[in-house]
């Protein structure tokens, strides 16, 4: 066994990398967090977990349930690895980073895709010592580049979890991301994304915007029916006055935009409209896979996510459905890690056995 080792964190310099669009991005750097054990050698204990949109390299912070002391991946057992994306916020190379110029890269940051935010990691991975996966796991975005890593490197990932999404963006979602950008581009204090400050009003609206898909529309018809805003206010007298609902959603504008970059945010929803791997041939040597819908989840229907398990399946990769139910919706991987946990406990121990197929 491994000696364990409680936190690392480190920036990991990857070099140049071609993105998929032929433009070079120079110097990348990937900030890598590595918790429990020390990897072995054939990646036998190594989980990575890919972050969603608002998310960080730091797994422990935000998808507790899943993993921590006691959990389904426990650091006493498992190497649990982060990597902040490519374009993000939190340390890896993107809009606020500084360019070769020594200026900010800012809107001038070019064009990914979640092929490309999975080579990064590959090579940060690789120069961390790290060459192969038993797991990777992650929701939305994170279940983006999951499916990516499996798809790209069939040799290095034995198991990908693919949590609330498929395997690619619907025209909604695309609209969805486009309406938000725009939210934000026509913030007075966008300036172009050349910004001292972050352009808070547009955030907010971008936000809002998300969380319509986020939440399902049971959890807000039990939360906050057409209840006034708890905070004060009568919207039956004043036009400007909130409902309780408007005033949630405010709430997670404002904590929206203390936490993210907002060209990272612009950056990082185009990746996500541009990744597409319907169609694609099955590589030799396949990792399983295994998705899970939501019920309620408005941003990935759990019935497309079933349906492309069926196509990869049909494909011949070793595909099955799980379905999570919850009233949460699409925020229910975060929001109800233990259903989760339940749910993945004997796939991750024994495999995809009686799961496929199963409707949603």
């Amino acid at each position: 066994m491994s000696l364990v080792v409680d936190f690392v964190e480190r920036d990991v310099a990857v070099g140049p990398l071609t993105l998929a669009s032929g433009e070079v991005l120079d110097d990348v750097v990937q900030r890598v967090v590595r918790y429990g054990c020390a990897p072995e050698r054939d990646g036998s204990n190594v989980v990575l977990a890919p972050h969603a949109l608002t998310g960080s390299a730091r797994v422990l912070d935000w998808w507790t349930g899943l993993f921590g002391a006691d959990a389904l991946f426990d650091p006493a057992r498992w190497c649990i690895v982060g990597v902040n994306v490519l374009g993000g916020s939190y340390g890896s190379t993107g809009p606020p980073s500084l360019a070769p110029d020594g200026k900010r890269w800012g809107p001038r940051f070019p064009v990914l895709t979640v092929a490309d935010i999975v080579e990064a990691q590959r090579r940060a991975l690789r120069t961390v010592g790290i060459e192969r996966l038993a797991v990777v796991i992650g929701g939305s975005l994170g279940g983006f580049q999951a499916l990516q890593w499996a798809h790209a490197h069939p040799d290095r990932v034995d198991h990908a979890i693919v949590v609330g999404a498929f395997d690619h963006l619907r025209a909604q979602g695309i609209a969805q991301n486009g309406a938000a950008r725009d939210a934000i581009r026509l913030d007075p204090a966008f300036h172009g994304g050349w910004y001292e400050e972050q352009p808070r009003e547009g955030l907010r609206l971008a936000r809002a915007i998300a969380t319509l898909t986020y939440k399902s529309e049971a959890l807000f018809e039990t939360r906050f029916r057409n209840r006034p805003d708890r905070n004060g206010g009568d919207p039956a007298r004043v036009l400007d006055d909130r409902f309780d609902v408007e005033g949630y959603l405010l709430h997670q504008g404002d904590r929206f935009a203390d936490r993210i970059d907002a060209n990272s945010y612009r950056t990082l929803t185009r990746a996500m409209d541009l990744f597409d791997l319907r169609g694609k041939e099955r590589p030799a040597g396949a990792s399983r896979l295994t998705f899970v819908g939501i019920a309620g989840d408005q941003l990935y229907p759990p019935d497309y996510v079933w349906q492309c398990a069926g196509r990869w399946a049909e494909a011949g990769w070793d595909a099955a459905y799980r379905h999570q139910h919850s009233q949460h919706g699409h925020d229910a991987f975060l929001a109800e890690a233990g259903n989760l946990v339940r749910l993945l406990r004997d796939a991750v121990t024994h495999g995809n056995v009686g799961e496929w197929p199963r409707s949603a």
